[in-house]
């Protein structure tokens, strides 16, 4: 049973959590799961109320926009663009790492190395983020604006994660993320998409939010301290009854994630910018075919009462 609490009462759902049921799949390259099942990012949200602000949320959002794939063959610092994930070995050497935020970074030696691969590339005017997976200790090294200065390593942030947990940052804090998550579980992979199994909500970014954030985001870096604005953390699902005819195989796919898991806000962006991982095998026709959603089909939902703790991003599967 799910309990949900709005509008002041306690309903039970006679639902089963989608994806507590099933084993979360592991990061290619490695036997490690992309944290828990019961993890937050894989929270199957097609039955929960919207959000008592939806309707605010929305009106700061571009939604006579289109959403636009932030990934793909031929966009940005491409060709080849998304964000990049380097999976190592224990045994690779860790080293310093010097951070302009380091009063929320995690100040420990990160494996960084000539084989760490860095979105956009190291001379990118970009974000610069480096994803990097110790597959034989299952933990996560994320980094923001990550640069090699005078032979030694510098980044804006950066967060360590055990993917075998459900910890949360300290709250306040931000990662190589402005909501304080991690970047990993809310990218679109072409694996999962290709064998039609998009598990997890989708990262993405908008212009213009609050300087609040909601559970399980830690951290915000809004403009407006109004809650009209959308903050940090919010997750938002696409209308149940969305069609799909005339889209790819490989588009329903996301289209369905998007119907049972939703988005999430993670950066301030361009509006409706959705991430995936940097990948050559993108193909365009699915590029262009996720660029035919429109925003106004979303809203955005009320995810509180799946919290178990609000330091963990286990959620409620009762």
């Amino acid at each position: 049973m799910r309990r949900l609490v709005a509008l002041g009462l306690t309903v039970l759902l006679a639902v089963p959590f989608g994806g507590a049921a099933v084993q979360a799949k592991p990061i290619a390259g490695t036997s490690c799961s992309e944290f828990p099942a019961d993890n937050w990012w894989r929270a199957d949200v097609s039955d929960l109320p919207v959000h008592a602000r939806s309707r605010q949320w929305l009106s700061h959002m571009s939604t006579g926009a289109d959403l636009h794939p932030d990934f793909g063959p031929s966009y940005g610092d491409g060709p080849d663009y998304g964000i990049p994930i380097t999976v190592v070995k224990s045994s690779h050497p860790k080293l310093r790492v010097r951070f302009d935020y380091a009063g929320e970074s995690d100040k420990v030696r990160y494996p960084l190395g000539r084989g760490t691969r860095i979105e956009g590339g190291r001379g990118s005017s970009g974000d610069k983020h480096a994803i990097v997976v110790d597959k034989g200790a299952c933990k996560l090294y994320e980094t923001w604006n990550t640069r090699v200065r005078r032979g030694g390593w510098v980044a804006g942030s950066g967060a360590v994660w055990s993917l075998r947990s459900n910890r949360l940052r300290p709250d306040g804090w931000t990662s190589a993320d402005a909501a304080g998550l991690p970047i990993l579980p809310g990218l679109l992979r072409f694996n999962e998409v290709r064998a039609g199994n998009v598990d997890h909500a989708i990262r993405f970014t908008t212009d213009v939010t609050s300087t609040h954030h909601l559970w399980p985001a830690r951290h915000d870096a809004g403009s407006r301290s109004g809650l009209a604005y959308p903050p940090m953390g919010a997750r938002f699902r696409l209308r149940a009854d969305f069609r799909t005819h005339g889209f790819s195989t490989y588009a329903i796919a996301v289209i369905d994630a998007m119907k049972k898991y939703g988005l999430v806000l993670a950066d301030n962006g361009s509006p409706w910018f959705f991430q995936g991982e940097q990948n050559r095998r993108w193909p365009e026709f699915l590029i262009e075919d996720l660029k035919r959603i429109p925003a106004s089909a979303f809203v955005a939902v009320d995810t509180s009462s799946l919290q178990v703790s609000p330091d963990s991003a286990a959620v409620d599967s009762d």
